[in-house]
């Protein structure tokens, strides 16, 4: 039986992860700024299951869920990073303000919550760290582009941290979703305000879809992730969603594409002959 911790857990995938996980019997540490959403999975699972009042851009919070997990069930062997929310505007919209929380939360509440588990999964020399990023870390619409780059950060911690501490017996996982059927437009997307009507014309100022017409589940996803991060070699990185991977693949096309335009001039770079 292993020990989650996962972030986020009162609504959307990071909901469905901690009820899949205790489904399949592992003990879960679900966390949310409001612990009360969480009674029902209580009452459901009262031996595997206990809640984390927690945000993570409060550094004190941070430090005591991860006291209360090895209080209870002795020690986080899989923590998920799924809290977070997205901006939509164009760059020049969003105040200094609105970037710097978001990053707060997407980028350095996740890495306080990195910096507070992993001692004792050194301890321990195990334990899975899994980062919930987005395809839009990938795919770059407009209107996006804090969001994008604070998952773009979140995949450039994860790629070092990796070879950081493959050899004390730790794995980092990158997850892209897609789009899904969760409240994550409703209650996790903010708006720049006041907007520039330059940009009208070019941004996405929804979510492109309701949550009734994204083909995504976020059940279905919560299995596809266990699976993944308990399998006796994990991805590195996990797509979810054939959106994800349609973006994926697209994105990886036209940057390969825009660097082969440019070769040679990428490759005139070296001295000729010995330099001075």
């Amino acid at each position: 039986m292993t020990t989650w911790l996962i972030t986020g857990s009162s609504s959307g995938l990071g909901r469905a992860v901690a009820s899949a996980a205790l489904a399949a019997g592992h003990n879960v540490v679900l966390t949310a700024r409001n612990p009360d959403s969480l009674d029902g999975i209580l009452r459901q699972y009262p031996a595997t299951a206990t809640a984390v009042p927690l945000d993570v851009t409060d550094p004190t919070a941070v430090r005591a869920a991860v006291r209360a997990a090895e209080d209870r069930f002795g020690g986080i062997d899989i923590l998920v990073n799924n809290a977070g929310y997205g901006l939509v505007g164009a760059v020049e919209e969003a105040t200094p303000k609105e970037m710097r929380d978001l990053f707060e939360t997407n980028f350095f509440g996740l890495t306080s919550m990195i910096t507070a588990a992993l001692p004792g999964m050194r301890a321990r020399r195990s334990g899975s760290i899994v980062n919930i990023s987005s395809v839009g870390a990938r795919i770059q619409l407009a209107g996006g582009g804090l969001y994008s780059a604070s998952k773009a950060a979140v995949e450039a911690l994860s790629g070092s941290l990796r070879k950081e501490v493959a050899e004390l017996g730790i794995r980092v996982i990158v997850v892209e979703p897609g789009l899904f059927r969760t409240d994550f437009s409703g209650r996790s997307l903010a708006r720049s305000d006041p907007a520039i009507s330059d940009y009208d014309s070019v941004l996405r100022r929804d979510s492109g879809s309701t949550s009734s017409q994204r083909r995504g589940d976020p059940d279905r996803a919560a299995l596809a992730l266990i699976e993944a991060v308990t399998a006796d070699e994990p991805p590195t990185l996990l797509l979810l969603g054939p959106d994800a991977l349609e973006g994926f693949d697209k994105a990886q096309a036209t940057e390969s594409a825009e660097v082969k335009r440019f070769t040679s001039l990428t490759t005139s770079t070296d001295f000729i002959g010995r330099p001075t």
